[in-house]
């Protein structure tokens, strides 16, 4: 997969039939979700009206409507996720479909006798339906995907979600404006939802994690007893807040396009769905784009750059607002057609394609460092907050539009300098999507980084990769190419390098020095490099002890042996090719005294197998690794 477009999961039956699935049950819930709420904007149903003639107030509806959509997640999303863990997943994915069937078929019924109550029950029936298909229908992805489809696999469901929602909600507008609206959709989200389940049908087992589990009734302790769990994995933890603030603001964007749109930029109601469409392609788009910049991995260092592009596109929307003339409305063509709008429709695509790196990489980190014994159960406690972040947004756009009176772009500029806040906030907390950040940007700027057989090193456990010493930005690029964290043992004075240090320091490097120069610090070094791997970390050295001055690899001295004395663990030999010469490296005299001469140039990190820590000797390691490299420095 790691050579393959995230495409080619479309062709599997791991993926396809899941991929439909969720695509179809996201398109059915908004053409009903959207044709009930026309149904009430056009006052179809004879129950209903402005207000003034004692029939039932269209803005009651509508907030109604969104609340009771909203309700399940509170309410069953922590049963949901304990029944996810509970039992297999292809099963209980068919009895969700099932149900979706007869919640579709119950709203034939109620839109032929014009039931307005039956329908918006049954909105709420929906969204329990949603609700307890969340937790399983991301949980069954890490069972079916490899850890390098994981990125991809999750791409392709945000694209495929949002096209969906997109879609969806077209569909509803042309069939309510139908004549025979009462006969097409009913038969339509009967015919998709019976679709769905034939799909589902193809979808694979998933293997319960927990089938001892037992069932807690009540969603407050559960969600409480999750959480407090997930607390003491702030990777996970903050990644699900970073989720929820992404739904506050994707919400808050799409809540306002109507008004945004009619009041604003004077459209009508073809206005509102390019804005739509705007947002749903850019994030389908972001999404896609995310799997190549990740290079197949989970890549933590993406998410710094979806949201520093969510607030730097938010902010230039404001200002990309057009000075509109009082008139008529108009529609999405000569919307597009006018120059003055192009600034503004480039802003929103742009904003979203950023929002699709911001979320892919996070919850591919969710589904990943989760206990797989409890990956579903997290999850929900995730849609909760998720959904509580929506409906905060609403109160939110209250305060900011009926309260403080700030116009619509106002607001969405307030949402963008939130947004930097709130992002702020969690890099402090979890350094690791800083540190990822910094390493992504080293290895897309001045490098070209070429890695092979990486994968050999376990996906868990402690283990120690020795590499060639180069230059001072080795540890970076091995760090930036391994999909685990790494600690890093340095020599002292790089560590305390006045241009390095900071990072060296956010990345939990490890100081050493010479036994006879300090045997206080190196025995605490030797200390430090003994609990990494007691605690199953992986810990990179490098034996040379210091750059290499001619370009060529120096004697490994023993520190390795010493380390796999206390800590017999597997060791994994890498090879560092392309750096010499570099602005960090001793080829142009000492390394950073002079000005950067190259650019984009090609690295190769090269790993060999994994050698047994009986077998690894420095001598054995060394000739290794200069097997590996090669005669390119």
């Amino acid at each position: 997969m790691s050579q393959n477009s995230q495409f080619e999961l479309l062709k599997s039956r791991r993926f396809l039939p899941y991929f439909l699935t969720q695509a179809l049950g996201a398109f059915n819930d908004n053409v009903y979700k959207n044709a009930l709420l026309l149904f009430v904007a056009f006052g179809t149903f004879t129950t209903i009206s402005n207000g003034a003639d004692g029939g039932m107030d269209k803005n009651l509806i509508n907030n109604l409507a969104a609340g009771l959509f909203i309700l399940p997640f509170f309410l069953f999303s922590p049963l949901a996720g304990q029944l996810a863990d509970k039992y297999e997943k292809s099963q209980l994915i068919r009895k969700i479909k099932i149900f979706e069937i007869v919640v579709m078929g119950l709203a034939c019924v109620a839109i032929w006798t014009e039931s307005l109550w039956g329908m918006i029950f049954l909105l709420f029936a929906m969204g329990t339906q949603s609700a307890f298909f969340g937790p399983v229908k991301f949980s069954i992805l890490p069972q079916h995907l490899k850890k390098d489809e994981l990125v991809g696999g999750n791409a392709l469901v945000e694209m495929g979600t949002f096209l969906a929602i997109l879609s969806g909600t077209i569909l509803a507008g042309y069939l309510v404006d139908a004549t025979d609206s009462k006969f097409t959709i009913p038969v339509s989200i009967v015919a998709f939802s019976i679709f769905g389940y034939l799909v589902c049908r193809s979808i694979p087992k998933g293997e319960a994690p927990s089938p001892e589990l037992k069932i807690n009734w009540n969603p407050a302790t559960e969600l409480i007893g999750v959480w407090k769990r997930t607390l003491n994995n702030r990777p996970v933890y903050l990644s699900i807040m970073a989720i929820s603030w992404f739904w506050f603001l994707g919400a808050s964007y799409l809540t306002q396009f109507p008004n945004f749109a009619k009041d604003v930029l004077q459209g009508n109601a073809q206005v509102v769905t390019l804005l739509l469409t705007l947002f749903s392609v850019g994030i389908a788009l972001g999404s896609l784009v995310c799997e190549r910049l990740s290079g197949h991995k989970i890549e933590l260092g993406i998410v710094p750059i979806g949201s520093l592009g969510l607030s730097i596109f938010g902010i230039d929307l404001y200002f990309a607002v057009p000075d509109v003339v009082s008139g008529a409305e108009i529609g999405a063509m000569a919307f597009i057609q006018d120059s003055a709008n192009w600034r503004l429709m480039i802003d929103l695509l742009l904003l979203s394609m950023f929002s699709g790196l911001f979320i892919v990489p996070l919850n591919a980190l969710i589904q990943e460092r989760s206990d797989e014994k409890e990956r579903a159960q997290v999850i929900a406690a995730s849609n909760v907050f998720g959904a509580l972040f929506m409906v905060a947004s609403a109160a939110c756009g209250i305060l900011f539009l009926t309260v403080f009176e700030l116009s619509i772009p106002e607001y969405f500029f307030v949402l963008a300098i939130m947004n930097l806040v709130v992002a702020g906030y969690i890099y402090k907390q979890v350094p690791e999507f800083v540190l990822r950040f910094c390493l992504w940007m080293l290895s897309h700027t001045m490098y070209r980084v070429d890695q092979k057989n990486l994968d050999n090193l376990p996906d868990e456990g402690a283990a120690v990769i020795v590499a060639n010493h180069v230059s001072f930005v080795d540890a970076m690029l091995i760090a930036g190419a391994c999909r685990r964290p790494l600690r890093f043992v340095m020599d002292k004075p790089i560590y305390e390098n006045k241009g390095l240090n900071w990072f060296f320091r956010l990345a939990q490097a490890i100081p050493i020095t010479s036994e006879r120069r300090d045997p206080v610090a190196y025995q605490y070094a030797m200390d430090q490099v003994s609990e990494a791997l007691s605690n199953g970390e992986v810990v990179c050295i490098f034996p040379e002890g210091r750059l290499t001055r001619t370009g060529e690899i120096d004697t490994f001295r023993r520190g390795i042996e010493l380390i796999l004395e206390r800590n017999p663990v597997p060791v994994l030999p890498v090879a560092l090719r392309g750096l010499w010469g570099s602005f960090f490296s001793h080829g142009n005299g000492s390394a950073l005294n002079s000005l950067p001469k190259r650019f984009w140039s090609k690295v190769d990190i090269h790993a060999g197998a994994m050698v047994t820590a009986e077998d690894a000797t420095s001598v054995y390691l060394e000739s290794t690794i200069r097997a590996l490299r090669g005669s390119k420095a």
